[in-house]
């Protein structure tokens, strides 16, 4: 039987690359790992990858999401039930354990589950050994363990949270993976992958990127990760080729704040918890940290005498606000939006809008004179 072939992981960043390198060693030795990293960074496909690249590549892989389960679901979803065990279980039940038997498990979202599952767990992996739900039989096994999460699990086990034995021995290696604004390598990389991807199942052919997409894409931090610029790059491509489809010229894919966040919209409804039920209503949080002054109007007034040019003046006044925010953020335009009470795009917009070049900028941030960017031309 031929091995099937570990998911394809895109990147050429050297953090990535050395990731992938200690997921090729880590395969080869049949120990629990934990897969450690930021909601979107792709925890689920390394664990595909150990398990294929592993002497069971032919076994099972079975999944199990420990965060979409109440406890006591999950105790059953793991461990199984026998018949009777609990209200409605008509007949014996095989675990996730028992199904993934010569093989491996993944538990995403180890840091969910309870104290009660965390005892049982540690057996398994010390003894090999369980019983089912209302069973006293015990129940052998052979199951690599591979877990997953995206929370500090030495700070909950020094918080009780977590068990720390159970942590001790889930840890033979812990494979961190770095969060995409970490690897800017591999942004247009994955970008184009994905682009071609979603052009081949809308049977078109992929324009590439427009450099205002580029750009844009490179200077997102990507708080979602891989998953987030996945969504992006498709529903950018999308809109591109249903516009082409209605009659629009099909030319290099943009990237709009609306593709960037597709809630985007001055229509989105406004964020109101306080006719919420008491169930989800989320607990008290301390109080944020006092925002960043925005920046004060910079003295420009309109001449006292006879008529003057309205707009010629407000472009005066908005050029004064763009050069005093981004002296005082030494010409780091992300800062300086935030400065102005401004997403980064529309800061973007009024950088281009007034002449100020992306080189400009950039050229100056090591300081001359006003720290006000250099315009073109």
């Amino acid at each position: 039987m031929a091995a099937p072939s570990p998911p394809e992981l895109i990147g050429q960043s050297a953090t990535w690359l050395e990731t992938l390198e200690r997921v090729s060693l880590a395969a080869l030795v049949e120990r629990p790992i934990l897969v450690i990293g930021e909601r979107g960074t792709g925890k689920e496909l390394i664990a595909e990858r150990l398990h294929y690249l592993s002497p069971r590549w032919d076994k099972p892989f079975v999944k199990v999401n420990c965060g979409a389960l109440s406890q006591d679901l999950l105790d059953s979803e793991l461990f199984g039930h026998e018949a009777g065990s609990f209200t409605g279980a008509t007949k014996r039940r095989q675990g996730r354990f028992e199904q993934a038997d010569g093989g491996t498990l993944f538990l995403d979202e180890i840091a969910t589950a309870s104290l009660q599952v965390q005892e049982k767990l540690l057996r398994v992996v010390e003894y090999g050994e369980f019983q089912r739900l209302g069973g006293e039989d015990t129940i052998t096994c052979d199951v690599r363990i591979v877990a997953a999460t995206n929370v500090d699990l030495p700070a909950r086990a020094a918080e009780g949270r977590f068990r720390a034995d159970l942590l001790d021995r889930l840890a033979f290696d812990v494979i961190t993976i770095a969060p995409l604004r970490a690897r800017p390598e591999d942004v247009m990389l994955l970008a184009d992958y994905f682009g071609q991807r979603i052009a081949r199942e809308l049977e078109g052919d992929f324009p590439g990127w427009a450099r205002e997409a580029l750009e844009a894409m490179c200077d997102h931090d990507w708080p979602g990760n891989v998953r987030e610029l996945r969504n992006a790059a498709e529903r950018a491509t999308f809109r591109a080729m249903a516009a082409q489809a209605n009659g629009a010229p099909l030319g290099p894919v943009t990237l709009s704040a609306a593709t960037l966040d597709p809630f985007n919209s001055p229509w989105r409804p406004a964020k109101d918890l306080t006719t919420a039920p008491d169930a989800y209503r989320p607990a008290a949080a301390p109080a944020p940290a006092p925002a960043a002054p925005r920046e004060t109007a910079p003295a420009i007034a309109p001449p006292r005498d006879g008529p003057f040019d309205f707009n010629a003046v407000v472009a005066e006044f908005e050029r004064k606000l763009i050069a005093d925010a981004l002296e005082a953020c030494s010409n780091h335009q992300k800062k300086a939006a935030d400065r102005l009470g401004l997403s980064y795009h529309q800061m973007r917009g009024l950088l281009r809008k007034y002449g100020y070049g992306r080189e400009g900028v950039e050229s100056n941030s090591s300081g001359s004179g006003n720290g006000a960017p250099t315009t073109k031309g």
